[in-house]
Protein backbone atom coordinates (compact mmCIF):
# COMPACT_ATOMS: atom_id res chain seq x y z
CA UNK A 1 0.00 0.00 0.00
CA UNK A 2 1.29 3.45 -0.96
CA UNK A 3 0.25 6.84 0.40
CA UNK A 4 1.31 10.01 -1.41
CA UNK A 5 2.24 13.07 0.65
CA UNK A 6 2.53 16.58 -0.77
CA UNK A 7 5.92 17.67 0.57
CA UNK A 8 5.51 21.25 -0.70
CA UNK A 9 2.14 22.01 0.91
CA UNK A 10 1.55 23.95 4.13
CA UNK A 11 3.12 26.84 6.01
CA UNK A 12 6.15 24.87 7.21
CA UNK A 13 6.97 22.93 4.06
CA UNK A 14 9.06 21.03 3.26
CA UNK A 15 10.65 20.54 6.69
CA UNK A 16 7.52 19.72 8.70
CA UNK A 17 6.22 17.35 6.01
CA UNK A 18 9.47 15.41 5.82
CA UNK A 19 9.75 15.28 9.61
CA UNK A 20 6.17 14.03 9.85
CA UNK A 21 6.80 11.43 7.16
CA UNK A 22 9.85 10.17 9.04
CA UNK A 23 7.82 9.85 12.26
CA UNK A 24 4.99 8.06 10.45
CA UNK A 25 7.32 5.62 8.70
CA UNK A 26 8.38 4.11 12.02
CA UNK A 27 4.75 3.16 12.74
CA UNK A 28 3.98 1.49 9.43
CA UNK A 29 3.81 -2.20 8.69
CA UNK A 30 5.72 -4.13 6.05
CA UNK A 31 4.42 -3.44 2.57
CA UNK A 32 3.33 0.12 3.42
CA UNK A 33 5.22 2.92 1.68
CA UNK A 34 5.17 6.71 1.87
CA UNK A 35 5.48 8.40 -1.53
CA UNK A 36 7.06 11.85 -1.28
CA UNK A 37 5.95 14.38 -3.92
CA UNK A 38 7.99 17.52 -4.39
CA UNK A 39 11.36 18.83 -5.53
CA UNK A 40 13.68 15.82 -5.54
CA UNK A 41 16.79 17.74 -4.45
CA UNK A 42 14.94 19.38 -1.56
CA UNK A 43 13.52 16.01 -0.48
CA UNK A 44 16.91 14.31 -0.56
CA UNK A 45 18.52 17.17 1.32
CA UNK A 46 15.75 17.12 3.94
CA UNK A 47 15.95 13.37 4.43
CA UNK A 48 19.72 13.59 4.78
CA UNK A 49 19.32 16.20 7.53
CA UNK A 50 17.02 13.77 9.34
CA UNK A 51 19.42 10.84 8.83
CA UNK A 52 16.65 9.09 6.88
CA UNK A 53 17.47 6.55 4.19
CA UNK A 54 15.88 7.76 0.91
CA UNK A 55 15.52 4.14 -0.26
CA UNK A 56 12.85 3.64 2.41
CA UNK A 57 10.58 6.04 0.52
CA UNK A 58 9.42 6.46 -3.04
CA UNK A 59 10.28 9.92 -4.35
CA UNK A 60 8.39 11.54 -7.23
CA UNK A 61 9.86 14.73 -8.67
CA UNK A 62 7.19 17.45 -8.74
CA UNK A 63 9.07 20.76 -8.52
CA UNK A 64 6.19 23.25 -8.72
CA UNK A 65 4.11 24.32 -5.74
CA UNK A 66 0.49 25.46 -5.55
CA UNK A 67 0.52 28.22 -2.95
CA UNK A 68 -2.28 29.51 -0.76
CA UNK A 69 -2.49 32.54 -3.05
CA UNK A 70 -3.14 30.49 -6.21
CA UNK A 71 -6.72 30.33 -7.49
CA UNK A 72 -8.02 26.82 -6.69
CA UNK A 73 -9.81 26.27 -10.01
CA UNK A 74 -6.97 27.48 -12.22
CA UNK A 75 -4.01 26.23 -10.19
CA UNK A 76 -3.98 22.56 -11.18
CA UNK A 77 -4.22 23.01 -14.99
CA UNK A 78 -1.77 25.93 -14.85
CA UNK A 79 0.76 23.98 -12.77
CA UNK A 80 0.68 20.37 -14.07
CA UNK A 81 4.09 19.67 -12.49
CA UNK A 82 3.01 20.80 -9.03
CA UNK A 83 3.02 18.34 -6.16
CA UNK A 84 -0.79 18.51 -5.89
CA UNK A 85 -1.43 17.98 -9.61
CA UNK A 86 1.03 15.09 -9.79
CA UNK A 87 -0.48 13.57 -6.64
CA UNK A 88 -3.92 13.50 -8.20
CA UNK A 89 -2.50 12.01 -11.40
CA UNK A 90 -0.96 9.17 -9.39
CA UNK A 91 -4.17 8.61 -7.44
CA UNK A 92 -6.34 8.60 -10.56
CA UNK A 93 -4.10 5.92 -12.13
CA UNK A 94 -4.12 3.80 -9.00
CA UNK A 95 -0.38 4.22 -8.46
CA UNK A 96 -1.06 5.35 -4.87
CA UNK A 97 -3.93 4.36 -2.57
CA UNK A 98 -4.43 7.78 -0.95
CA UNK A 99 -3.14 11.31 -1.39
CA UNK A 100 -2.65 13.71 1.54
CA UNK A 101 -1.72 17.40 1.66
CA UNK A 102 -1.60 20.32 4.07
CA UNK A 103 -1.54 22.69 1.10
CA UNK A 104 -4.19 24.77 -0.66
CA UNK A 105 -7.52 23.32 0.52
CA UNK A 106 -9.44 24.77 -2.41
CA UNK A 107 -7.08 23.15 -4.90
CA UNK A 108 -7.40 19.83 -3.08
CA UNK A 109 -11.20 20.03 -3.27
CA UNK A 110 -11.12 20.99 -6.95
CA UNK A 111 -8.65 18.22 -7.75
CA UNK A 112 -10.67 15.64 -5.86
CA UNK A 113 -13.91 16.54 -7.63
CA UNK A 114 -12.60 17.09 -11.17
CA UNK A 115 -9.58 14.77 -11.40
CA UNK A 116 -10.83 11.92 -9.20
CA UNK A 117 -14.54 12.68 -9.70
CA UNK A 118 -17.49 12.44 -7.35
CA UNK A 119 -19.08 9.07 -6.72
CA UNK A 120 -22.22 8.76 -8.87
CA UNK A 121 -25.22 9.74 -6.79
CA UNK A 122 -23.30 12.11 -4.53
CA UNK A 123 -24.68 15.63 -4.77
CA UNK A 124 -21.81 17.36 -2.97
CA UNK A 125 -18.66 15.88 -1.43
CA UNK A 126 -17.89 17.18 2.04
CA UNK A 127 -15.21 17.36 4.72
CA UNK A 128 -15.39 16.43 8.38
CA UNK A 129 -13.73 17.08 11.71
CA UNK A 130 -13.40 15.22 14.99
CA UNK A 131 -15.09 16.47 18.16
CA UNK A 132 -13.64 15.04 21.39
CA UNK A 133 -16.38 14.09 23.86
CA UNK A 134 -16.28 14.35 27.64
CA UNK A 135 -16.72 10.61 28.17
CA UNK A 136 -13.52 9.83 26.25
CA UNK A 137 -15.22 9.05 22.95
CA UNK A 138 -15.28 11.23 19.86
CA UNK A 139 -17.88 12.40 17.38
CA UNK A 140 -17.64 13.33 13.72
CA UNK A 141 -19.12 16.63 12.51
CA UNK A 142 -19.84 17.35 8.86
CA UNK A 143 -19.78 19.47 6.83
CA UNK A 144 -17.19 21.87 8.27
CA UNK A 145 -16.70 24.35 5.46
CA UNK A 146 -16.84 23.01 1.93
CA UNK A 147 -20.60 23.57 1.50
CA UNK A 148 -21.78 26.76 3.19
CA UNK A 149 -25.28 26.56 1.71
CA UNK A 150 -27.11 23.23 1.65
CA UNK A 151 -30.50 21.75 0.87
CA UNK A 152 -32.21 19.00 2.87
CA UNK A 153 -31.23 16.19 0.48
CA UNK A 154 -27.57 17.26 0.75
CA UNK A 155 -27.69 17.13 4.56
CA UNK A 156 -29.26 13.68 4.35
CA UNK A 157 -26.33 12.51 2.24
CA UNK A 158 -23.92 14.01 4.76
CA UNK A 159 -25.60 11.83 7.37
CA UNK A 160 -25.10 8.74 5.21
CA UNK A 161 -21.49 9.64 4.43
CA UNK A 162 -20.72 10.35 8.07
CA UNK A 163 -22.29 7.08 9.12
CA UNK A 164 -20.14 5.10 6.67
CA UNK A 165 -17.00 6.96 7.75
CA UNK A 166 -17.72 6.36 11.44
CA UNK A 167 -18.47 2.70 10.87
CA UNK A 168 -15.66 1.69 8.54
CA UNK A 169 -12.78 3.88 9.76
CA UNK A 170 -13.54 4.26 13.47
CA UNK A 171 -15.33 0.94 13.95
CA UNK A 172 -18.59 2.38 15.33
CA UNK A 173 -21.43 -0.10 15.07
CA UNK A 174 -24.67 1.50 13.90
CA UNK A 175 -23.50 5.13 14.37
CA UNK A 176 -26.01 7.49 16.00
CA UNK A 177 -26.81 10.44 13.72
CA UNK A 178 -27.80 13.78 15.25
CA UNK A 179 -28.98 16.88 13.37
CA UNK A 180 -27.50 20.06 14.85
CA UNK A 181 -30.36 22.42 15.68
CA UNK A 182 -31.53 25.09 18.12
CA UNK A 183 -33.89 22.70 19.90
CA UNK A 184 -34.60 19.01 20.26
CA UNK A 185 -38.22 19.11 19.04
CA UNK A 186 -38.85 18.23 15.36
CA UNK A 187 -40.59 21.57 14.82
CA UNK A 188 -37.59 23.63 15.96
CA UNK A 189 -35.11 25.34 13.69
CA UNK A 190 -35.29 26.96 10.27
CA UNK A 191 -36.85 25.61 7.10
CA UNK A 192 -33.66 23.71 6.27
CA UNK A 193 -33.44 21.77 9.53
CA UNK A 194 -37.21 21.16 9.71
CA UNK A 195 -37.25 19.69 6.20
CA UNK A 196 -34.05 17.72 6.83
CA UNK A 197 -35.50 16.23 10.01
CA UNK A 198 -38.41 14.77 8.02
CA UNK A 199 -36.05 13.24 5.45
CA UNK A 200 -33.77 11.72 8.08
CA UNK A 201 -36.68 10.41 10.11
CA UNK A 202 -37.90 8.43 7.12
CA UNK A 203 -34.49 7.12 6.04
CA UNK A 204 -33.73 3.49 6.89
CA UNK A 205 -30.03 3.62 5.96
CA UNK A 206 -29.05 5.70 9.01
CA UNK A 207 -29.63 5.50 12.77
CA UNK A 208 -31.21 8.93 13.23
CA UNK A 209 -31.66 9.93 16.88
CA UNK A 210 -33.16 13.38 16.24
CA UNK A 211 -32.01 16.92 16.83
CA UNK A 212 -29.14 17.78 19.14
CA UNK A 213 -28.28 21.24 20.44
CA UNK A 214 -24.95 23.01 20.50
CA UNK A 215 -24.47 22.23 24.19
CA UNK A 216 -24.76 18.51 23.45
CA UNK A 217 -22.11 18.08 20.76
CA UNK A 218 -19.26 17.46 23.22
CA UNK A 219 -21.29 15.14 25.45
CA UNK A 220 -21.21 12.12 23.14
CA UNK A 221 -24.94 12.09 22.44
CA UNK A 222 -24.32 11.40 18.75
CA UNK A 223 -21.53 9.65 16.87
CA UNK A 224 -22.13 11.84 13.81
CA UNK A 225 -23.29 15.47 13.96
CA UNK A 226 -24.79 16.80 10.72
CA UNK A 227 -24.99 20.46 9.72
CA UNK A 228 -24.31 22.77 6.79
CA UNK A 229 -20.73 23.84 6.18
CA UNK A 230 -21.28 27.39 7.44
CA UNK A 231 -22.51 26.19 10.83
CA UNK A 232 -19.94 23.40 11.05
CA UNK A 233 -17.06 25.74 10.36
CA UNK A 234 -18.23 28.12 13.09
CA UNK A 235 -18.42 25.22 15.55
CA UNK A 236 -14.96 23.99 14.57
CA UNK A 237 -13.32 27.43 14.80
CA UNK A 238 -15.02 28.07 18.16
CA UNK A 239 -13.60 24.82 19.53
CA UNK A 240 -10.14 25.75 18.22
CA UNK A 241 -10.51 29.21 19.76
CA UNK A 242 -11.41 27.83 23.19
CA UNK A 243 -8.39 25.51 23.10
CA UNK A 244 -6.06 28.35 22.06
CA UNK A 245 -7.45 30.66 24.74
CA UNK A 246 -6.94 28.06 27.45
CA UNK A 247 -3.35 27.46 26.36
CA UNK A 248 -2.63 31.19 26.37
CA UNK A 249 -3.98 31.45 29.92
CA UNK A 250 -1.83 28.55 31.04
CA UNK A 251 -4.76 26.22 31.66
CA UNK A 252 -4.00 22.57 31.02
CA UNK A 253 -6.74 19.97 31.10
CA UNK A 254 -6.68 16.38 29.88
CA UNK A 255 -10.02 16.72 28.12
CA UNK A 256 -9.36 20.06 26.46
CA UNK A 257 -5.92 18.88 25.34
CA UNK A 258 -7.83 16.56 23.00
CA UNK A 259 -8.99 19.62 21.06
CA UNK A 260 -5.47 20.01 19.69
CA UNK A 261 -5.71 19.57 15.90
CA UNK A 262 -2.27 17.93 15.91
CA UNK A 263 -3.82 14.77 17.37
CA UNK A 264 -6.00 14.20 14.29
CA UNK A 265 -3.84 15.44 11.45
CA UNK A 266 -6.33 15.48 8.60
CA UNK A 267 -9.73 14.53 7.28
CA UNK A 268 -10.87 12.74 4.11
CA UNK A 269 -13.02 14.33 1.44
CA UNK A 270 -16.11 12.14 1.58
CA UNK A 271 -17.98 11.38 -1.63
CA UNK A 272 -15.16 11.20 -4.20
CA UNK A 273 -13.89 8.05 -5.90
CA UNK A 274 -10.46 8.07 -4.27
CA UNK A 275 -8.98 8.57 -0.81
CA UNK A 276 -8.04 12.24 -0.50
CA UNK A 277 -6.93 13.62 2.87
CA UNK A 278 -6.74 17.33 3.75
CA UNK A 279 -4.58 18.59 6.59
CA UNK A 280 -4.37 21.96 8.37
CA UNK A 281 -2.14 24.52 6.66
CA UNK A 282 -0.26 25.23 9.89
CA UNK A 283 0.51 21.56 10.50
CA UNK A 284 3.73 20.74 12.33
CA UNK A 285 5.54 17.40 12.21
CA UNK A 286 3.16 15.75 14.71
CA UNK A 287 0.09 16.82 12.74
CA UNK A 288 1.64 15.65 9.46
CA UNK A 289 2.54 12.29 11.01
CA UNK A 290 -1.05 11.78 12.17
CA UNK A 291 -2.42 12.92 8.80
CA UNK A 292 -0.31 10.28 7.06
CA UNK A 293 -1.30 7.55 9.52
CA UNK A 294 -4.98 8.47 9.12
CA UNK A 295 -4.55 8.30 5.34
CA UNK A 296 -3.34 4.72 5.74
CA UNK A 297 -6.32 3.95 8.00
CA UNK A 298 -8.75 5.34 5.42
CA UNK A 299 -7.05 3.43 2.59
CA UNK A 300 -7.00 0.16 4.57
CA UNK A 301 -10.71 0.50 5.30
CA UNK A 302 -11.56 0.81 1.59
CA UNK A 303 -13.76 3.75 2.52
CA UNK A 304 -14.17 5.21 -0.97
CA UNK A 305 -15.20 1.86 -2.45
CA UNK A 306 -17.60 1.21 0.43
CA UNK A 307 -19.24 4.59 -0.07
CA UNK A 308 -19.47 3.93 -3.81
CA UNK A 309 -21.12 0.56 -3.16
CA UNK A 310 -23.59 2.10 -0.72
CA UNK A 311 -24.69 4.78 -3.19
CA UNK A 312 -24.84 2.50 -6.20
Amino acid sequence: MKIGIDVLGGDFAPEANLQGAALARHELSDGETIVLLGDRDAILSGLSALNEDPSLYEIIHAPDSITMEDHPTRAIPQKPNSSIAVGFDLLSRGDIHAFASTGNTGAMLVGAIYKINSIPGIIRPCITSILPCEDGSQSIILDVGSNADCKPDVLLQFAELGSLYSKHVYGTENPRIGLLNIGEEPSKGNLLTQSTYKLMEGCDTINFIGNIEGRDIFLGKADVVVCDGFTGNVVLKEAEGIYTLMRKRGIRDEYFDRFNYENYGGTPILGVKGNVIIGHGISNKKAVKNMILHAFDVARSGLASKISAAFN
